[in-house]
């Protein structure tokens, strides 16, 4: 089995599902608990078996009261611990069997065996009739399924996101940004899509080869800042965190937790960004999404604001 990454899920011994959340899992696994085996769960998996699905906060609050000893920024997870690994890459043949528009998806991709896979409750077989499509792609694959999207929307294969669905997604990631600021951000980076009426994203995860080195932990922190600066490297600005490069006076790069601001703005803008300082050795990083929904905290491309 290949190293744990993210976007995969685990299972404890207890039958709880986790997703993967980082790349940092040699020691043990940091994951966010997502569902729960309950007799009468609102999830339904294909052997009868019940489960709960837990939002963010729910899941801190039960990790805190059923095994603290997992609680911490992620759930960290023993690999001891863990009975299964579930892998996107490895499960999507599986599951583009069984759902047409996960199929459909695959299609259009046409990607090489490995470098695509699919996620959350269709990884774990919990998904219902509400369930999204969250699509993962690895590494440089990931920017060939971003460019197969803009022309699968412009020839009509899939659907570009309706008013009413661009307001769905703000009221739920409820950023820091006008409405009008959040859609023009958002539609150049054609990571996301409907296909016969069904949602769906395409999150990038990097390639077992690019895992050169995993996002350091929590800095020393220096307080609240805004700056302006430009960006010079955007290349893992849909990974998470995103990592934006920049050249500033004194911040070296600014990271966002919250994929509202991945893909947030391009190499050569300038942006915008307001979150925590910390210091990383020699270095300064602003950290944006610093709570569940960044309360206060954004990244906006004024080069894209101006345009």
């Amino acid at each position: 089995m290949m190293p744990v990454r993210l976007r995969d899920f685990v299972e404890d011994a207890d039958g709880w599902l986790y997703a993967v959340s980082t790349y940092d899992n040699e020691e043990t696994i940091g994951t966010v608990l997502r569902y729960v085996p309950q007799p009468d769960g609102n999830r339904v998996h294909p052997t009868g078996k019940r489960y709960q699905k837990y939002d963010f906060e729910e899941a801190y609050a039960h990790i805190a009261k059923h095994k603290p000893q997992y609680a911490g920024l992620l759930h960290r997870i023993p690999h001891a611990d863990v009975k299964r690994v579930y892998k996107p890459d490895l499960e999507i043949d599986r599951i583009a069997a069984t759902h047409p528009r996960v199929k459909k998806l695959v299609n259009l991709f046409g990607l090489p065996h490995g470098t695509i896979g699919c996620t959350g409750s269709l990884l774990c077989q919990l998904d219902d009739a509400s369930s999204d499509i969250d699509m993962v792609v690895y590494g440089r694959h990931w920017f060939v399924a971003q460019e197969l999207v803009r022309n699968g929307i412009r020839d009509g294969v899939i659907e570009g996101l309706s008013e009413s669905m661009w307001r769905k997604v703000y009221e739920k990631r409820k950023p820091e940004i006008s409405y009008a600021d959040f859609v023009i951000h958002e539609q150049r980076k054609f990571n996301r899509g409907q296909v016969d009426g069904t949602y769906f994203d395409i999150l990038y995860t990097r390639s077992y080869d690019g895992i050169t080195s995993t996002p350091a932990g929590k800095g020393e922190v220096l307080g609240k800042a805004t700056i302006e600066a430009e960006v010079t490297d955007a290349s893992l600005a849909f990974d998470n965190p995103a990592v934006y490069y920049v050249r500033h006076e004194t911040v070296n790069r600014v990271l966002s937790f919250t994929h509202t601001y991945s893909g947030q703005a391009l190499a050569g803008e300038t942006i915008e960004a307001c979150g925590v300082l910390e210091k990383h050795g020699p270095e300064h990083w602003l950290i944006v999404g610093t709570t569940r929904e960044a309360r206060g905290e954004y990244i906006v491309s004024k080069t894209l604001l101006d345009q």
